[in-house]
């Protein structure tokens, strides 16, 4: 990187350290929706921007890593730190099974997106009859006010922010990492022409997997995240398909295949999303975030379809460097 950019990503870090002493509890909570999405969209992003792997049930992994962690915290007692652990191995098994099947016998773009689907429903159904899981009347952690326990997860707005800012700072070095090593250049060629890659000794089997192994242990760390700031957990959202697709909303948006493109779609689709629900409050009109999502897509699909982070950067004079 160039060190007008490293200047750039250095001084978005501070004010990022600083945002909770600058900020309000709403406006917290919604930087904290912005890291979230930005940091479940680099995940996604690993799949699909990167390998070109279109996953629309991504919430099976995070759905998983929050009911392992949370459960093994609600029954036994064991920390959320241990418990992610579990968590991604969960996960990272899920998705080799859905990678494994779906690869195995060539499925691709929307018949391997289906497969995904399907995976995260059949979960989701298990879980709705688990009594361990809390079944379908849901999983609930028990709130602790006044404490700040970073061992167990346990605290305020404060302490989840500063997390998940770790998260996501973590998961966008280590995706640029990712594209600088041979396993994200191959990525990038099964991407634009699997077959020409297989036909110059490219391993398209194991990289299409290690994509999906990657994308599945992130996403459940998400759900970890997820499960102990909202402290509680039901089949019915955390498997659902809309909850997967709010998780390919940030780096389409923002930009498929870029590092600096979930970040972008995670504040424009957050910031405006909370907007259109005040505004759908005020009027009396329900799920006008949702149509703005439709519409935004809309959008990005007919005038950047590359994307918004694209755009910007072509003007900023990083679109070879991010």
């Amino acid at each position: 990187m160039s060190a007008r950019l490293l200047a750039g990503l250095a001084v978005l870090l501070v004010l990022l350290l600083a945002a909770p002493a600058l900020l309000g509890g709403y406006g917290l909570s919604v930087l904290i929706l912005v890291l979230y999405f930005a940091f479940v969209g680099q995940a996604w992003n690993i799949m699909m921007g990167f390998a070109g792997q279109l996953s629309l049930g991504h919430a099976l992994y995070a759905g998983l890593g929050g009911y392992v962690a949370a459960g093994l915290y609600f029954h036994y007692g064991i920390g959320p730190w241990a418990g992610v652990l579990v968590a991604i191995a969960a996960a990272v098994a899920a998705g080799s099974i859905v990678g494994y099947l779906g690869f195995r016998f060539s499925l691709a773009g929307v018949y391997f997106a289906l497969l995904t689907i399907a995976f995260a429903e059949f979960t989701r159904i298990g879980f709705d009859n688990w009594s361990w899981s809390g079944g379908s009347g849901g999983l609930f952690l028990k709130v602790e006010r006044g404490v700040t326990d970073l061992a167990n997860l346990r605290g305020g707005p404060v302490l989840f922010y500063y997390v998940i800012l770790a998260l996501a700072a973590g998961t966008f070095g280590l995706c640029h990492l990712l594209l600088q090593s041979r396993l994200g250049r191959y990525w990038l060629a099964i991407r634009e022409d699997a077959e020409a890659a297989q036909a110059v000794g490219v391993p398209v089997l194991r990289c299409k997997m290690m994509a999906v192994m990657i994308s599945a242990a992130l996403t459940a760390i998400a759900g970890v995240w997820n499960a102990f700031y909202y402290n509680n957990l039901f089949p019915e959202t955390a498997f659902s398909i809309g909850r997967s697709i709010e998780m390919t909303l940030s780096p389409i948006i923002g930009g498929l295949g870029t590092l600096g493109g979930p970040l972008i779609g995670a504040v424009v689709l957050t910031s405006l999303g909370e907007l259109f629900t005040s505004v759908g409050d005020m009027l009396g009109i329900p799920g006008i975030k949702q149509i703005f999502y439709g519409l935004a897509l809309l959008a990005i699909i007919m005038y950047r379809p590359a994307g918004l982070w694209p755009w910007i950067a072509k003007r900023l004079g990083l679109e070879r460097r991010l």
